[in-house]
């Protein structure tokens, strides 16, 4: 398999002054790693974090830096670019604070996604909407959606998609680092004949599955279904109708989904592997015969996203069904933050 990641070489020489907000969080050292595995143009790194979170050190490519604890001042003065992945409260909160004096602010949280002024960017499909941010702030999208709309971005290029059903088995880690504990002690709980620890979901995790990701709103949505459908029509600006069920099952990393779509005009098996496997930040892993598809366990900590499983909908001629695989805390949050500001560094668009 060729793991072809969507990438921006040929950077202009100007370095990067990077912050990020939220360090201390499974996403905030996600961003760590990104940055120090991806050739970004970057001479500076502050941290910042809550007041629990100051004064911790973190190496990174062999120098100690302290996190600072975020605060109400100057301290993005001279920052180019910050990531933000401490919540949706912190980012309203403090979102001029971080703009203030010009910085591009990429945020990883729901607080801004669907504001008009406010661009919602995954770079392999509208990577030109980051230019327009009159507020200084880019939106990260969902990490679902992220996974999605790379693959529908794909089909899209060859025939309009008109709607799309999809059911996802998403990872524990979804919900955080604590998360991923519970699941591991409840496991040991378990086998130690003990009742299991649940706090972080609304049942026991381990052998179960949880068809709820957030909480239910009126429509019998969660907002995390919500969140795929309204995301889907913001960052494709198209009329797509999409109806998801979300579901939390015992993985500890990289979300799965089952997605079923109708095309305006029939959409063969061979035309939809073609498109996949020229598209970028997309591994074609279909090969059935062998028993070879994406699955978590080989996904995780991966930067594509993987898709398999490709066949004719047997109820529909214009229906294709396809399974994607992909890390949720890496492409689904830190590396597409990170690849929308490697676009700005290679336009010339970041001061």
């Amino acid at each position: 398999m060729d793991e072809k990641i969507f990438t921006f070489p040929n950077f202009k020489t100007k370095k990067m002054r990077v912050a990020i907000v939220g360090v201390s969080g499974a996403v905030g050292q996600e961003f760590l790693r990104v940055l120090d595995g991806r050739n970004f143009p970057m001479d500076d790194l502050t941290l910042f974090g809550s007041s629990r979170s100051a004064g911790r050190e973190y190496t990174f490519r062999g120098k100690q830096y302290t996190v600072r604890e975020l605060k109400h001042n100057d301290d993005f003065k001279d920052i180019d670019v910050a990531f933000v992945s401490a919540g949706g409260g912190t980012s309203k909160d403090f979102a001029e604070t971080i703009t203030g004096h010009g910085a591009v602010m990429i945020d990883n949280s729901s607080a801004f996604r669907m504001d008009d002024d406010v661009p919602l960017v995954v770079p392999e499909v509208n990577p030109e909407d980051a230019f327009i941010r009159p507020r200084g702030i880019i939106a990260n999208p969902n990490c679902t959606t992220i996974q999605m709309v790379v693959a529908l971005k794909a089909i899209e290029n060859i025939s309009h998609i008109r709607r799309v059903h999809v059911s996802t088995y998403q990872a524990s880690s979804g919900a955080g680092a604590s998360a991923i504990s519970e699941l591991k002690k409840q496991y040991e709980q378990l086998i130690s004949g003990e009742e299991p620890t649940v706090e972080k979901f609304a049942y026991q995790l381990a052998y179960n599955l949880i068809p709820q990701v957030d909480v239910f709103t009126d429509s019998g949505y969660t907002k995390e279904e919500l969140k795929m459908y309204n995301e889907t029509r913001k960052i494709m600006h198209s009329d797509i109708e999409v109806s998801a069920t979300c579901v939390r099952v015992p993985v500890i990393r990289a979300h799965s989904e089952a997605t079923w779509i109708e095309t305006e005009r029939p959409v063969s098996v061979e035309e939809a592997r073609e498109a996949f496997s020229k598209a970028a930040g997309i591994v074609l892993q279909d090969n059935p015969e062998k028993k070879d598809y994406p699955m978590p366990l080989f996904v995780a900590d991966k930067d594509p996203v993987y898709v398999g499983r490709i066949r004719k909908d047997l109820s529909n001629p214009n229906g294709l069904a396809f399974w994607t695989v992909s890390d949720q805390i890496k492409k689904g949050a830190a590396l597409n933050a990170l690849q929308i500001a490697e676009y700005l560094v290679k336009a010339g668009d970041l001061k």
